[in-house]
């Protein structure tokens, strides 16, 4: 199997690239627009065929490489249902399957980051979008985010999943590449809570600044398109 890791420097966003083999079709997670000429080089390289992008949620922080992809190769876009996003060809329900040859993801809805948040589960491993970050968890200030369906998604759903699977998110701000459930349940500050209403009041009181982007990429990845406030 072919498993890439890519990172962008300005957004600290995780994309992955995930194919078979060498010559067959490949999947693209939360790819960043300005550097889908790298993904486009290494799926060149690998004689890889792109068949399909998924976008976790609609990020805040950068604009997805998702619409440029298709433009390139015709794949198909995939989002959760949930998602506004008005380029997608595909939106998937929870606990839906999505495959490529012989790789097979299972969609999770774990909303709380935003109210379009989807994780996604492969065998040993599972991409969790901004839900679950390495020692850390997503905001939950901004585009219907909620603290209360955010600890429901971790505890009740990520949280469960067997101790050994591997945590590969949307971004790390620290340069770590990956963390398991159970370093998660170890290790990770945020989850030291004993309630819900415990977990809610620490995410109400993070007081952070809004994404840089926020303005320019939430609107541009609904629609697709850079709008004029880009410019």
């Amino acid at each position: 199997m072919i498993f890439k890791q890519f990172f962008d420097e300005v957004s600290c966003t995780y994309t992955y690239l995930l194919s078979s083999g060498k010559g067959r079709e490949a999947l693209i997670i939360d790819p960043v627009l300005e550097k889908t000429d790298k993904y486009m080089s290494w799926l060149k390289k690998l004689d890889l065929k792109l068949v399909k992008v998924i976008d976790t949620h609609i990020h805040a922080d950068h604009i997805s490489g998702m619409k440029e992809l298709h433009k390139q190769t015709d794949c198909a876009n995939i989002m959760g249902e949930k998602s506004p996003s008005e380029v997608v060809d595909i939106k998937v329900k929870d606990n839906e399957k999505v495959k490529i040859e012989n790789i097979e993801l299972t969609s999770m809805y774990t909303p709380g980051h935003t109210d379009c948040s989807y994780s996604f589960l492969m065998k040993d491993r599972i991409f969790t979008g901004d839900t679950l970050l390495i020692n850390g968890t997503g905001r939950t200030d901004f585009q219907n985010g909620n603290p209360i369906d955010q600890y429901n998604s971790l505890f009740n759903r990520i949280l469960k999943l067997p101790e050994n699977t591997f945590v590969y998110p949307a971004h790390d701000y620290k340069g770590k590449k990956v963390s398991t459930i159970g370093d998660e349940k170890r290790n990770n500050p945020r989850l030291k809570v004993d309630s819900v209403n415990q977990y809610a009041e620490l995410m109400n009181n993070l007081n952070l600044d809004s994404p840089k982007m926020m303005d320019v990429a939430v609107p541009a990845n609904v629609k697709g398109k850079i709008l004029d406030q880009a410019s």
